[in-house]
């Protein structure tokens, strides 16, 4: 039996779960909190609780995982699984197969809306970014040292049921920031879940980039919501004078659009190829709300 351990069972993670669930995979999950342990419970998923340590249960569900998907940020002190103390990944997963490492587009750093794909130089402009360009390398070395296919999935902006500008659009939170030549890329949630099955059956590892075919203006996306939902339009917000967080405000220092042609050369078909049909797709089989 083919057992996926997700190390940070989140709104990815989850959506990765239930997509290796479906294909016949035993899956268990990390959360810090018992409540998100019920929820992952009612998916179909063995809830395992971690905080950073270790415990019994986790590492005898690490013994027997075959496949693993790491979403943990890695903070300061770099990825939870390579630090000082932690015993080798070959030790704690000796029957590992596959290893997918969730990492984000952000390590590319700003491009001046220019294209982007694998084989681009990173250059990071946020300590989170800096920080994942760490984890991605120490991932790449342990696959390149042990023989284990190791993908580091770079993934643009997520969203999906629950997590989208419909849902924004209803609570009255949608904004349109305006910002000159502003692009984005995205993904839809389900769309991740469905990459990382396609490069685990395959034993694919390597760098890839996880977004859809149409990086676009932001306020575009709130545009095509108010129209499919029959409401106004909002009003546009110069950026300048918007406010914001730090972190928000840190989003919109890089501009790029990052290429998927690598994956879909690979053989991966988008479900949600473009905001557009997949806004629409939402909010028609009623799933926007999560």
């Amino acid at each position: 039996m083919k057992h996926l351990l997700i190390l940070g069972a989140g709104f990815s993670g989850k959506a990765i779960g239930e997509t290796f669930l479906a294909a016949g995979f035993t899956v268990s999950g990390t959360t810090r909190s018992a409540e998100k342990a019920k929820a992952l419970r009612g998916l179909g998923m063995t809830p395992l609780l971690f905080d950073g340590t270790i415990t019994s249960d986790l590492a005898a569900d690490m013994a027997r995982a075959t496949h693993v998907v790491q979403s943990i940020a890695p903070g300061r002190d770099g990825d939870p699984l390579f630090r000082a103390g932690v015993p080798p990944l070959s030790q704690l997963m000796p029957k590992l197969e596959w290893a997918g490492y969730l990492s984000t587009v952000g390590v590319y750093g700003d491009h001046k809306g220019g294209w982007v794909n694998e084989d681009t130089a990173l250059n990071p402009v946020s300590a989170r970014s800096v920080e994942r360009v760490e984890a991605e390398e120490r991932w790449l070395a342990h696959g390149a040292a042990s023989g284990l296919p190791v993908a580091v999935l770079r993934l643009a902006g997520i969203y999906g049921p629950g997590r989208n500008a419909l849902r924004n659009m209803e609570e009255g939170t949608a904004r349109r920031l305006i910002k000159k030549d502003q692009v984005f890329n995205r993904i839809r949630v389900e769309d991740i879940g469905r990459s990382a099955l396609f490069l685990a059956e395959r034993h694919l590892g390597g760098v890839w980039n996880i977004t859809d075919d149409e990086p676009g203006p932001p306020q575009d996306v709130v545009a095509q919501a108010a129209r499919l939902m029959g409401l106004p339009t909002p009003p546009d917000i110069p950026f300048e004078t918007a406010e914001l967080s730090p972190m928000a405000r840190s989003f919109y220092g890089e501009n790029k659009r990052v290429s998927n042609a690598k994956l879909k050369a690979a053989g991966f078909e988008f479900r949600f190829p473009n905001y557009r049909q997949s806004l629409a797709e939402l909010l028609s089989s009623g799933r926007w709300r999560g």
